[in-house]
């Protein structure tokens, strides 16, 4: 079986183990970019309480710009490192604002995936993750997330090479998987690698993948 036969087998065996994930509503763009930068080094409800914190401390994105420091980090306290994610937040309000005259992101749907994830990541604090997320979520456009659970469930299945980085891995997998599998494939594989793939102790006599994975076949036979 080739990279792209398994990558094909894993989709399948994952939707028929775990369905057709659903996602919470799409965001405005502005607000999928800021829940995610809040997401990095934390878990989705901490990120969830943050951010539903900072909407209701400041009423605009502007005013969240315009704030005292201090007060933006103690809205954003439960999502961990406050003190680093909030300064991050508020200077790339400023510089969005400084670009482009306001914090209005909607030009962003007429521009090629390519140029959207260039111009997100010209700030600091946004990587290839958290523009992906928003170029697939927000902007519906062909971008794959390669999270953390991703970047491991992936490596031990031998769906990337073993050595490739996690900025490789995006382009890497969006090429392996169609465009129209994009959502399923990264929310399946996240919930498979929380539930079974952990990254200590895999629970590989439940895994749907066991006859895929490269880790298991090397481990247990």
């Amino acid at each position: 079986m080739n990279t792209h036969e398994c990558a094909k087998e894993v989709h399948r065996r994952l939707l028929e183990k775990y369905g057709d994930p659903s996602w919470r509503d799409n965001l405005p763009i502005l607000d999928e970019l800021i829940s995610t930068i809040l997401s990095q080094n934390t878990n989705d409800n901490n990120r969830d309480r943050a951010f539903i914190n900072l909407k209701k401390t400041f009423n605009t994105w502007e005013d969240v710009r315009d704030a005292d420091e201090n007060g933006v980090v103690e809205a954003i306290r439960s999502a961990g490192l406050a003190n680093q994610k909030g300064p991050r937040i508020q200077k790339l309000l400023r510089q969005i604002t400084a670009e482009r005259g306001s914090l209005e992101l909607d030009f962003l749907k007429e521009k090629s995936t390519e140029d959207a994830m260039s111009w997100l990541m010209q700030f600091n604090g946004v990587g290839p993750k958290t523009a992906s997320i928003v170029l697939l979520f927000s902007l519906e456009k062909p971008a794959f997330p390669v999270d953390t659970h991703i970047q491991r469930v992936t490596g031990r299945i031998g769906l990337r090479p073993a050595k490739m980085n996690n900025e490789q891995a995006h382009r890497y997998l969006g090429d392996l998987f169609p465009p129209e599998t994009y959502k399923s494939v990264h929310l399946n594989i996240i919930q498979h690698g929380r539930k079974v793939c952990h990254p200590r102790h895999p629970e590989c006599e439940v895994c749907v993948l066991q006859s895929l994975c490269d880790f298991y076949l090397k481990s247990h036979i």
